[in-house]
C-alpha cells in the first residue's frame, strides 16, 4: 500500500460530494475551520447543483468534481462532504491511472467507505474520519480536530474502554473496514472487501437489529469472518427493534458469529456515526491489542 505525503500549511485541499448533497452553511463552517489550520480550500464546481433531489448533483456532475479532485497535482488532499448515499454509482467510471502516480490523501465515512475500498483494491492508503456535515454539531470539535492532526500526520494510537464482550488477544494486520452497510454492499462487485489477515473495522447507524445481524452473516457467509487478525467495533448508532424485538444485542450478535474463531474482537472504538468520530487510515500496519482493561490500536 502506497501511503501518500501529510499536509503542511499552505496546501490545498478540495471538498467533493460524491453522494448526497449537503447546505451551503455547513461547507463554509467546515471551510472555516481548514483554513485556520492553515489550509487553503477549494470547493467542487459541482458541489451546488440542482440536477437532483438527494444526489449533489447528477452522477456525471459528481464523477467530474471527483475526477478532478484526483487527477489535479495542485490538490492535496479531498474531503467528501458527507454519507447518505450515492458514491458507488460512480465508482466504476473513476479513473486513477494519474491519481496512483502521484497519490493524495482521501477522507472520509459512512457512504465513503465504498471509495475507501475502491482505493485499496488499486493500493492507495486513506483516511477514514469525520467530514464536513458533522462539523457544525454539538460536540464535533473532537472530530474534526482528530482528522486534521491526521491530515498533518500526527496521530496517536486509539484506545478504548474495557467490554465484557471482548474477546482478548492480539492480531497484527492492515487495517480496513468502515460502514457495515457498505462493506456488504461491496461483496461481488470491482471494490469487494478482502479481509484476510486484516484487521476489519465495523460501525453502522440506524438499522433495525436483526438487518445488522443479517449483514453480520452475509460477510461470514462469503468467508469475509473468517481469517480476520482483529475485528474491532465502533459506534453502533440507534440500533432499534422492529415491530417484533430481535433481542440479541450487537456484543450477542458479534459474539455469536465470531465463536469458533480465535482472533481479538475489541468493542467501544471511537470511530463512525457519533462524536468524537476519531481518524485511522484505511490500509495502514496496525496491531491491535484487547486486555482486561481495555483496548488499543497502534499503527
Amino acid at each position: 500500500m502506497i501511503k501518500p505525503g501529510f499536509l503542511r500549511k499552505g496546501d490545498k485541499v478540495c471538498l467533493v460530494a460524491p453522494g448526497r448533497k449537503l447546505d451551503r452553511a455547513s461547507i463554509d463552517t467546515a471551510a472555516g475551520i481548514l483554513q485556520e489550520h492553515g489550509l487553503s480550500v477549494r470547493l467542487g464546481e459541482n458541489l451546488f447543483s440542482s440536477a437532483h433531489s438527494y444526489l449533489s448533483g447528477s452522477d456525471a456532475e459528481r464523477l467530474a468534481d471527483l475526477q478532478r479532485a484526483l487527477d489535479d497535482p495542485s490538490i492535496n488532499a479531498i474531503i467528501c462532504v458527507r454519507g447518505g448515499y450515492g458514491t458507488n454509482r460512480i465508482l466504476d467510471q473513476l479513473d486513477f491511472t494519474r491519481f496512483v502516480k502521484a497519490p493524495k490523501w482521501v477522507c472520509g465515512f459512512s457512504d465513503v467507505t465504498a471509495l475507501h475500498l475502491k482505493l485499496q483494491a488499486v493500493g492507495i492508503e486513506s483516511i477514514h474520519g469525520a467530514m464536513p456535515v458533522q462539523f457544525q454539531k454539538n460536540g464535533a470539535g473532537h472530530s474534526a480536530e482528530s482528522l486534521i492532526k491526521t491530515l498533518f500526520g500526527t496521530f496517536e494510537p486509539l484506545t478504548a474502554q474495557f467490554s465484557a464482550a471482548n474477546r482478548l488477544g492480539e492480531g497484527t494486520g492492515k487495517l480496513i473496514g468502515g460502514n457495515l452497510s457498505l462493506l456488504t454492499d461491496s461483496l461481488g462487485t470491482s471494490n469487494e472487501i478482502q479481509t484476510e489477515n486484516k484487521i476489519l473495522v465495523i460501525e453502522e447507524v440506524g438499522e433495525y437489529a436483526y438487518r445488522f445481524d443479517r449483514m453480520i452473516v452475509q460477510l461470514k457467509r462469503a468467508g469475509k469472518l473468517n481469517k480476520l487478525a482483529g475485528l474491532v467495533i465502533g459506534h453502533m448508532t440507534d440500533i432499534k427493534e422492529g415491530e417484533l424485538p430481535f433481542a440479541e444485542t450487537v456484543e450477542q450478535m458479534l459474539r455469536y458469529h465470531t465463536r469458533e474463531f480465535n482472533y481479538p474482537v475489541a468493542f467501544n472504538f471511537l470511530t463512525g456515526h457519533d462524536h468524537p468520530n476519531l481518524s485511522w487510515i484505511e490500509g495502514a500496519d496496525a496491531r491491535l491489542t484487547a486486555t482486561s482493561t481495555g483496548s488499543t490500536l497502534t499503527f
